[in-house]
């Protein structure tokens, strides 16, 4: 049975929505901190245990919840919306969050990289 009939194959929805944030195997292995080919065998994997299910989530910025309910006819109806306009352009669409909240939370997240890279900076000179 391949895996495009099976709908509750959590690989195959990882896989999906990493292709989706554009993210190749290495990146989220990098980011898991783990090799390509244990990737590669986690979107090959029916089923997968609950914290690296939640690892995973987090390294692709979505939550469990979103990977478990994730389908394509789900990704496909969204998209459609958009030609649903009688304009059919996108001016018409509104956004359903504050643009400026995500700059600041970006922001905020840049800043704490930073705040753990100095730290990591200082700890391996005092190191030497």
């Amino acid at each position: 049975m391949s895996t495009l009939t099976k709908p509750n194959h959590i690989g195959r929805k990882i896989s999906r929505i990493r292709e989706l944030r554009d993210m190749k195997q290495e990146a989220l292995a990098q980011a898991l901190g783990t090799s390509q080919q244990a990737v590669s065998n986690i979107e090959n994997s029916e089923t997968l245990d609950d914290d690296k299910l939640l690892a995973v989530a987090n390294a692709l910025g979505v939550t469990v919840e979103a990977i478990k309910n994730f389908s394509d006819e789900a990704m496909i109806s969204y998209f459609n919306t958009f030609n649903d306009s009688p304009n059919n352009n996108f001016g018409n669409h509104h956004c359903a969050f504050n643009p400026l909240d995500k700059v600041v939370e970006l922001y905020e997240r840049l800043l704490q990289a930073e705040k753990e890279k100095v730290e990591y900076l200082e700890k391996a000179q005092k190191g030497k």
